[in-house]
């Protein structure tokens, strides 16, 4: 078995979907989730972009079908999350309007990143090390502070938080270990990111998001696709079975190996 074979089934992407099955299998696997652990719903922090925009369909829609079949209210939260002014938050709004989302909590984490960077900094200079925090360093704070808002609200209110991270993100290993990569549940995780999209304009997503480039948000004019190097058509090809360029396919299997701590449970003796 080559090692693309190895990924694509470790991975678990098909090379072709029925979305509608899809859609279906998706919805079916929240409900299951929410039914075993008792909850009182699921929430979704909507950034924007076009991952939490599927995964809050399929949130509301088994939420929905959850409440219908059972009598009882079950929730769909979204969060919305800026770090001071965040331009295209119109987006996430449109989100929310889009599948008729009645709960919808915003907080700004500006003040607390900031506060937990200037500590870091703090006990940087402790050993001698007297920087600023890297640019990463404090997106990675950003995204870690964000699950531990997410968590926190959905303690108090019985639900399950779901995360977006897709086999396009996890083949790369672009996630915040511990950040945007801790969550409950994933329905989105054996898909690649141009059947992310073929997910979205079934379910209607506004087209604001369909047309934006995929960013993980931690920096001004950072983008997926220009930080890694390699495109989500390429991305997709490789997941799908499909032969990309020698360096696409390098790039691709580089990534892989160097993020396999990311993928893999905690080691321990």
């Amino acid at each position: 078995m080559s090692l693309q074979q190895e990924i694509i089934a470790k991975l678990g992407v098909k090379p072709t979907i029925n979305v509608d099955e899809e859609i279906r299998k998706r919805v079916d696997f929240l409900k299951e989730y929410v039914l075993g652990a008792k909850a009182n719903g699921l929430l979704i922090a909507i950034s924007g972009g076009i991952d939490s925009a599927v995964a809050t369909g399929l949130c509301k829609k088994a939420t929905d079908e959850l409440t219908a079949e059972s009598g009882k209210e079950y929730k769909t939260v979204g969060v919305f999350q800026p770090y001071g002014a965040q331009v295209d938050i119109e987006d996430s709004y449109a989100v929310a309007r889009a599948f008729d989302l009645k709960y919808q909590i915003e907080n700004n984490i500006q003040e607390a990143v900031d506060e937990m960077a200037i500590e870091a900094e703090y006990g940087l200079k402790q050993i001698g090390v007297h920087q600023h925090l890297s640019r990463g360093g404090k997106g990675n704070i950003k995204a870690r502070t964000r699950m531990v808002m997410q968590y926190a609200i959905a303690f108090e209110l019985g639900l399950l938080v779901v995360g977006t991270d897709h086999a396009s993100e996890a083949i790369t290993g672009f996630y915040t270990k511990y950040g945007d990569g801790a969550v409950d549940i994933t329905p989105l995780s054996s898909l690649n990111k141009r059947q992310v999209r073929s997910l979205a304009a079934t379910l209607g997503v506004p087209q604001s998001v369909l047309d934006k480039a995929p960013t993980a948000g931690l920096w001004d004019g950072q983008t997926d696709e220009g930080e890694l190097g390699i495109t989500y058509g390429d991305n997709s090809d490789y997941l799908e079975g499909k032969q990309v360029s020698p360096e696409a396919q390098a790039k691709l299997e580089s990534q892989y190996v160097k993020t396999e701590h990311k993928r893999s449970p905690i080691p321990g003796i």
